[in-house]
């Protein structure tokens, strides 16, 4: 079993910025992506940023050149730099890992971890 444990979130103006954290722990071993998703409410669960162990990344297009997504320094932590922050970023943001043992790709997530964004 992957537990993730983020911190960051909370309450921010628009133009505004945060940094969102997630550390992996238990049995990491194999894990080969991390990452970020987001819901808002009454919206499906949306990706938002993903890192490899390699350190290829996938963005999402409504935050390209706002948010940058990165490995940490300690194994298999991964930060979500979010800047211009805008109403619509609002939503409860997800920590994200995918491990790859015995042939199979297991998800694991977060608890989650509120950002609001609001005059």
């Amino acid at each position: 079993q992957v537990q993730l444990v983020e911190s960051g979130g909370g309450l921010v103006q628009p133009g505004g910025s945060l940094r969102l954290s997630c550390a992996a722990s238990g049995s990491i071993f194999s894990i080969y992506a991390m990452g970020w998703y987001r819901q808002a409410p009454g919206k499906q669960r949306e990706l938002v940023a993903t890192i490899t162990t390699g350190g290829s990344t996938n963005i999402a297009d409504s935050v390209k050149g706002r948010f940058t997504i990165s490995r940490g320094n300690a194994k298999n932590t991964v930060n979500l730099q979010m800047n211009s922050l805008k109403p619509e970023d609002t939503g409860v943001y997800y920590c994200n890992a995918v491990q790859w043992r015995d042939n199979i790709n297991y998800n694991y997530w977060g608890q989650g971890t509120q950002v609001t964004v609001s005059s």
